[in-house]
């Protein structure tokens, strides 16, 4: 038969332990690189919704600002005409807006401050899964050469890529 060697070659890879371990790796790789990467995407839309919270707390303490203008206006105006009455309804109105403007500023600071770690979070993921890939990379060249320094190669990535998403713990 003319095709009988060819298939008893590939018969003979398909039981070599290098490919076998090889192909392994690459799952392994595999499994964490999907993880890592979703991962990553959650992360980046923490990171967008708590910005767009940050965005919209600043616009509602800029119109506590202007609410608070506009009351500081209406109380010099009363004052003005010696209808004290009216001037301390629109100065407490005054102190409530600004005290409400207050609290406003420190959640959107610490609304920011949340949507930056959540970016560096994101920002550390998407290179642990970049060096990840090229693990996947490393070890499928392996399997093309049979060369053990591209699967060792693939092997160092992994590790690498597994370790630096795994910090991602560390950033508080």
């Amino acid at each position: 038969m003319e095709g009988q060697p060819e298939l008893d070659e590939a018969v003979e890879k398909a039981h070599a332990p290098f490919e076998r371990r090889v192909g392994a790796t690459i799952a392994i790789v595999a499994a964490v690189l999907a993880l890592v990467s979703v991962s990553g995407h959650i992360q980046t839309t923490e990171e967008l919704l708590l910005q767009q919270k940050a965005s919209d707390e600043w616009a509602h303490n800029q119109s506590k600002s202007i609410r608070r203008y506009e009351s500081e206006f209406a109380a010099d105006i009363f004052a003005a005409m010696k209808d004290t009455e009216a001037a301390k309804r629109y100065q407490a109105n005054f102190d409530r807006y600004e005290k409400d403007a207050d609290e406003l500023k420190k959640h959107a600071e610490e609304l920011q401050k949340e949507s930056g770690v959540a970016g560096q979070r994101a920002l550390r993921l998407h290179f642990g899964e970049v060096f990840l890939e090229m693990a996947i990379v490393f070890c499928s060249l392996a399997i093309l050469t049979r060369r053990n320094f591209f699967w060792w190669s693939g092997i160092a990535g992994g590790v690498i890529g597994a370790v630096v998403a795994a910090t991602v713990f560390a950033i508080r």
